[in-house]
């Protein structure tokens, strides 16, 4: 029994370690932000890596998303006759919810799990110490980058998770539903208003930062060779996860529950 308390209380404090770990890294990035503008290069790599890489991912969860919630929505619907008002549904579903988590569940996956075994890398092999004996700013070389890169293609691979995600929609409502272009759309506007979008982005902006200051602080506290490596790899995903889905429902009640 006291084998499995120290185990328990060890795990604890682990962490409470690695979030206060995590906490001091973003306010040390926060201060470090307008280093961005001498690391350009550096932050349009990553941007790449995070955007351009990941669009087609994102394209075919998104628009196969908008295609299911319409039809499984729409058959419940066209039982009581209500099948052209899809379009409300589909819309709000895709620009609160899903397309901001969606978006930074694949960044978390694809991007952010490379971002830890890259870093992770570089601390077993002691290149983050040679960087540091050289005086270089580590934060501000490997890790505001990449945050803001993350922070900047969040909202934007939102937006168009949005866009493709309603049109599969669309083309459900018109061949499956009967439901004809203009209708889907008009009660798809009616549905929205600036708060549903700018919620979404600001969502997606948050997950992104996130997404990135975890993967580049389990990098970060990466050690025992590659094992630990894999090991903060997989934690880094897990951790983005857990977080992304918990502050959807802090965020989402800050925004239209309270």
């Amino acid at each position: 029994m006291a084998n499995l308390f120290d185990a328990v209380g060890a795990k604890i404090l682990d962490g409470a370690e690695g979030a206060g770990y995590t906490l001091l890294l973003l306010a040390r990035t926060a201060a470090r932000s307008r280093t961005v503008l001498t690391r350009f290069r550096s932050v349009l790599k990553q941007m790449s890596l995070a955007g351009v890489e990941s669009w087609m991912v994102v394209a075919v969860v998104a628009f196969t998303s908008g295609m299911i919630v319409a039809l499984q929505t729409g058959i419940a619907l066209r039982d009581y006759s209500f099948n052209y008002r899809i379009g409300s549904i589909v819309a709000p579903f895709m620009v609160r919810e899903w397309a901001p988590v969606m978006s930074a569940l694949i960044l978390a996956g694809r991007v952010g799990s490379a971002m830890a075994a890259e870093i992770g890398t570089m601390k077993v092999s002691e290149e983050i110490d040679a960087l540091d004996v050289m005086s270089v700013d580590t934060v501000s070389y490997l890790v505001t980058p990449r945050v803001f890169a993350m922070a900047v293609m969040g909202p934007i691979l939102t937006v168009y998770a949005n866009v493709i995600g309603i049109i599969g929609g669309a083309l459900v409502g018109r061949y499956h539903l009967m439901v004809s272009y203009p209708t889907y759309f008009k009660y798809a506007q009616d549905s929205l208003d600036g708060r549903d979008i700018a919620g979404g982005l600001l969502k997606a902006f948050v997950f992104g930062i996130t997404v990135a200051i975890v993967s580049c602080s389990q990098g970060l506290r990466a050690e025992n060779g590659a094992e630990g490596v894999g090991e903060v790899t997989r934690r880094s995903v897990v951790l983005s996860f857990l977080l992304v889905l918990i502050f959807d429902y802090f965020l989402g009640w800050a925004i239209y529950a309270a």
